[in-house]
């Protein structure tokens, strides 16, 4: 093709579209649900104690705090700029590492809340909630109140981007998903056979019994179970923490089996595994690895920090995320690349 002609086609090629009335909507939604997290954060990075009962060790001075603080703002923040990205036309053509890593996080650590703070909230309506002597023995930390106004934000957010991202990615990458497992697309829409290297498929096969090994545990502690526990966790166990179990046991098991689908192929629709390894694996990865990072750390409360067993089935979290990442990844390089 002449230079010319090429011109010609840059100058005939349609502008991006602008966003719809409805993902305008779902930005300023999500934009809107970021603000009661950030200004508490930047209460506290000022000195108030607004929502932080006495005794609580959120009171004491120190650079963690400090530095906490900062970092889970900024993270927060964040939400701002991909609500740019995601409804401004200049944000097709932002390269795609930069745009899905930060997804991939967020998708992350927020699935777990969208599934399980309403799950508690829908448990204690039951008068399933924690008894009051499980209460009483929680350290102090935050108000109540704190929690269900963060936490509603959080599922607003989550629910805004997905509706955001969704439509951008079909915009974007819609092929990636067409077809099977398994089936290579090409942009002219032709399909034939490319199944993934049988290196990916040794990644998603040991992914496995890291899954089904933290599912295990997870299930357990959900049922009730208390065995591997620290002491401080037993005297806190109640329904409300086993929803939360529940639902880092099923992330690590949609990890598993998303990563499986992609690897070995099949007829079911890319769409699925896909969705079942972002999920899942976003979710396992990022809590694993926050989780864990947290457990290692100084016990600023002073309490004797998580079990060893606790500690492992943070680390299996991590290590049953990366795996399906690593599956997720390469699956998703070769669809580019066909």
């Amino acid at each position: 093709m002449s230079t010319r002609a090429v011109r010609t086609a840059h100058a005939t090629r349609p502008p991006a579209p602008a966003p719809g009335a409805g993902r305008r909507i779902l930005g300023a939604v999500a934009i809107a649900a970021t603000v009661p997290y950030l200004a508490l954060k930047t209460a506290w990075l000022s000195g108030s104690r607004i929502g932080i009962p006495d005794g609580s060790v959120l009171l004491e001075p120190g650079p963690f705090f400090t530095a906490a603080n900062t970092v889970t703002l900024a993270m927060d923040a964040s939400v701002l700029l991909l609500v740019l990205v995601l409804t401004r036309p200049w944000g097709i053509r932002m390269p795609a590492w930069l745009l899905a890593v930060p997804v991939f996080v967020a998708t992350g650590l927020l699935t777990p809340i969208i599934i399980a703070f309403p799950g508690q909230l829908l448990i204690r309506a039951l008068g399933f909630g924690a008894e009051p002597a499980v209460v009483a023995a929680r350290e102090p930390f935050l108000d109540p109140w704190v929690f269900n106004v963060v936490y509603s934000g959080f599922v607003v957010q989550g629910l805004a981007l997905a509706g955001l991202f969704v439509p951008y990615a079909r915009e974007r990458w819609g092929r990636l998903w067409q077809g099977v497992p398994g089936e290579e697309v090409h942009p002219d829409g032709v399909r034939g056979r490319g199944r993934l290297p049988s290196s990916t498929g040794v990644v998603a096969a040991a992914s496995a019994p890291a899954g089904l090994a933290v599912a295990a545990v997870y299930a357990y502690w959900a049922f009730g179970g208390t065995a591997g526990l620290a002491a401080e966790q037993v005297a806190t166990h109640s329904a409300e923490t086993g929803v939360v179990a529940a639902v880092h046991g099923m992330c690590a098991l949609a990890a598993v089996a998303g990563a499986l689908l992609l690897a070995r192929g099949g007829g079911l629709r890319a769409r699925w595994p896909l969705a079942l390894a972002w999920l899942g694996a976003g979710a396992s990865l990022t809590w694993g690895a926050w989780t864990l990072l947290a457990a290692l750390g100084p016990q600023l409360d002073g309490g004797e920090g998580p079990s060893a067993a606790v500690l492992l089935a943070y680390a299996g979290q991590m290590i049953t995320g990366s795996l399906a990442a690593v599956v997720l990844s390469r699956f998703l390089i070769s669809r580019s690349e066909g």
